[in-house]
């Protein structure tokens, strides 16, 4: 949890420049003295009169601007901004000039870093924090601040090695600067040098507890087991069983896969006597019921986290109306709400989270409206693109509840019986829904729940991905950072910190709000977007568009035993609908499926993956159910289609073999609708009209059908049971996505 109480604090300047006379330092301390009493009007009547005894002098400005600002309740965050800007450009610091302007000007860059931290434009913040870290040296209370200032920035932009970097000269400058000044070095007379020993000191203990906070999360974002249960300890010890403590060993059990310990630990701290927003910047309530949320998504109690998550909501929106932001947290102008108060707006964030467990639990409408809201934010996070286009296509898969989920479902082949006697017919219902319209006439650039607009989700997600020679790039560049920084935290040295020494390496993609991808997860992320827009493209009738997704995934050097079940399965839909029959016939080879893995990471490999920082997203302790199950379910609906193929050439012999062949390797109860109609269309080309009406009857194909082609499939053992689909009402691809 980041505080930001001391660091709104150093932006006043109490200090007095050396050319300052008698006078004006005797004024100048009467308006810190006011300042910090809290009497604004009188520390800004002080500020005049030094201001009229030395105009040319900006700093006074600045103070002026500052005292108003906390004279406004610091509410008025844009305003200073502004004329901090308007400062800068004054005294010409632009970022080419460094040398002593840079030193001079320090508490103006400072005070500009904190305030591009509270709007959350923590890129701006890191650029002017690592600027002044270079002109520290002579500013030890100062260059706490600014250390501090940074770990923070570092771990709200996942970046946990420099966090680490810092904090261990922060550990040396408290050495260095105890020891040098109790030498009395630069100090004019020991008095003084006691008072500046004694307040260095008094500052570092009281950083200890913070420090300690920082280094768990740290080490929590690198999944580091060891190192994180040592500062836990560290941590326990400082600050005891204070709120923060127990929500950062929550948050480690949770990673550890211990949820019920999770829960207890969050239901044992006592968020009642933690200090609101305004103090510490947070909504620990908000925080406690979005922890819960992610716990219990975790353990698979999908309703009890979504229960959870609206609950952290309402209470983001109560914060939020209580702090002045008439709008629940989503006005986007910072006026109205303190500043220092500014990140306690979690909205959407929290509405990342609910979009994700609404879509698995089977509720794609109510998840898009969700992460439409918190695409407006994140809106360079691929993967958030990629969870649109899933609720757009489990909308219109137009299935029942249980094929939404991706689970088994019994369908009949029959639509209705009419007429009576000797004119009774019978209606074949239509498995197909391919080729549907779902605009009617209105843009696809409307963000509605349809087909069109997921293709346009999905090609926003590509476009964001990176080239792969973009990835081996950054990889390399990567590397040298990590190795440098890394050689100066001599605690992350055990066998488990960071789960190797490359891992900043990896993090190269942002991905916010959850933690940057890495090179593997981009590639995995690359071909589930591929399999997506193949299926889209089938739909949308767009075969060569759906030809060159599903080509382009299967070529890819890692995509997973799954997707490539899919990828040969919408390439030789897509070529059928062509007229490549051949072609199609190749890719239905059923030799062609070796391997019908996902890819997802087990519990002992999950200690290297990215999954504890996107919450709602990062069980990683369960298979999800996919389709198909099992090498042999997957080679039995490439048997099924191939026949289908056969049949469109009419090679209805070949056709039959593969149908009753792909019968004999399932359950006879799973054996898909699209094939019990095949059977009946090939009876119907033999001349076989009681068989097929005898089919049509018992949906399924009969003994006797099997008999007449082959006397011994009977015989054949009847192997697991697999979920009837065909390429054309394939399950949507985003029950077999690894999600992060």
């Amino acid at each position: 949890m980041a505080e930001s109480t001391e660091q709104n604090e150093a932006k006043h300047d109490s200090s007095s420049s050396p050319g300052m006379t008698d006078q004006e330092k005797e004024v100048a301390a009467s308006a810190y003295e006011a300042f910090s009493a809290g009497k604004y009007d009188q520390s800004l009547k002080h500020l005049e009169a030094l201001q009229e005894l030395n105009k040319e002098d900006y700093k006074i400005a600045m103070n002026k601007a500052v005292v108003e600002f906390y004279k406004s309740g610091q509410t008025t965050t844009g305003t200073l901004k502004q004329t901090l800007m308007a400062m800068k450009n004054q005294v010409h610091t632009s970022e080419d000039v460094d040398g002593l302007d840079d030193v001079e000007n320090s508490l103006l860059y400072y005070n500009q870093a904190i305030i591009h931290y509270h709007m959350r434009q923590f890129s701006d913040a890191i650029s002017v924090g690592e600027r002044l870290y270079q002109f520290l040296e002579p500013f030890e209370k100062f260059a706490q601040a600014v250390c501090l200032l940074l770990v923070d920035l570092y771990l709200l932009t996942f970046q946990p090695e420099k966090a680490l970097h810092l904090l261990a000269v922060l550990d040396k400058m408290s050495v260095q600067g105890s020891n040098k000044n109790g030498k009395g070095e630069n100090n004019s007379s020991n008095k003084d040098g006691a008072n500046q020993k004694a307040e260095f000191t008094a500052m570092i203990e009281a950083a200890k507890s913070k420090m300690h906070q920082y280094k768990v999360r740290a080490y929590i974002q690198m999944k580091s087991s060891k190192a994180c249960k040592r500062e836990i300890k560290s941590v326990m010890n400082t600050a005891g069983n204070s709120a923060p403590s127990l929500f950062l060993k929550s948050n480690f059990e949770y990673l550890r896969g211990n949820y019920r310990k999770a829960v207890k630990l969050l239901n044992s701290s006592n968020i009642a006597e933690h200090p609101g927003p305004i103090k510490t910047g947070e909504c620990v309530r908000c925080m406690f019921w979005n922890n819960l949320g992610c716990i219990h998504f975790a353990m698979g109690k999908h309703n009890l986290g979504i229960f959870y998550f609206k609950k952290a909501l309402q209470e983001n929106d109560h914060t939020c109306a209580q702090l002045g932001d008439g709008s629940n947290g989503q006005s986007k102008k910072f006026t109205g709400i303190p500043m220092c108060a500014l990140l306690a707006n979690k909205r959407y964030e929290l509405l990342y989270n609910c979009g994700i467990q609404l879509l698995h639990i089977g509720r794609p409408l109510a998840a898009f409206e969700c992460l439409m809201e918190a695409v407006q934010v994140y809106h360079s996070n691929p993967r958030l693109w990629l969870r649109l286009a899933e609720c757009c296509i489990s909308a219109n898969k137009g299935g029942s509840e249980q094929e939404s989920k991706g689970l088994p479902c019994k369908k009949g082949i029959v639509q209705s019986i009419v007429g009576q006697g000797y004119h009774r017919k019978i209606v074949l219902a239509s498995q197909s829904t391919q080729n549907t319209i779902y605009s009617e006439g209105q843009s696809a650039a409307i963000p509605v729940a349809s087909m069109e607009f997921a293709a346009i989700c999905l090609r926003n997600a590509l476009l964001l991905l990176p080239e792969h020679q973009q990835l081996d790039t950054k990889t390399e560049n990567g590397s040298k950072t990590s190795s440098q920084s890394g050689s100066t935290e001599s605690g992350s040295e055990n066998s488990d910190a960071c789960s190797g020494k490359g891992q900043e390496a990896d993090k190269f993609l942002s991905a916010a709000p959850s933690s940057p991808l890495r090179k593997q997860e981009v590639e995995n992320l690359r071909c589930s977007i591929l399999a997506c827009s193949a299926y889209v493209a089938l739909a949308l009738g767009d075969n060569l568009m759906a030809l060159n997704h599903a080509e382009k995934l299967l070529h890819q050097t890692k995509v997973s035993g799954s997707l490539k079940f899919l990828g040969h399965l919408y390439a030789a839909e897509a070529l059928i609908s062509l007229d490549r029959i051949s072609d199609a016939i190749a890719h239905l080879n059923p030799e062609n499926i070796s391997d019908v893995s996902m890819g997802v990471l087990t519990s002992e490999q999950d200690q290297g993956s990215d999954k504890g920082d996107e919450p709602v997203e990062s069980s990683g302790k369960q298979t999800p159910m996919c389709y198909p199950s099992s090498v042999t379910s997957a080679r039995a609906m490439m048997l099924f289609n191939l026949g289908s193929a056969y049949c469109l050439r009419s090679e209805y012999d070949k056709a039959r073999k593969c149908l009753h062949q792909a019968a004999s390797m399932v359950n006879t109860k799973e054996i898909p609708p699209e094939a019990i109609l095949l059977g009946v269309y090939l009876e119907l080309q033999n001349g076989n009209t009681q068989l097929a009406l005898q089919i049509i009857k018992r949906n399924q194909l009969l003994p006797t059908a099997v008999q007449r082609v082959s006397p011994d499939s009977r015989k054949k053992p009847v192997q697991q049971p697999f979920q009837s689909v065909q390429p054309i009402q394939l399950s949507s691809p985003f029950t077999q996505v690894q999600r992060k």
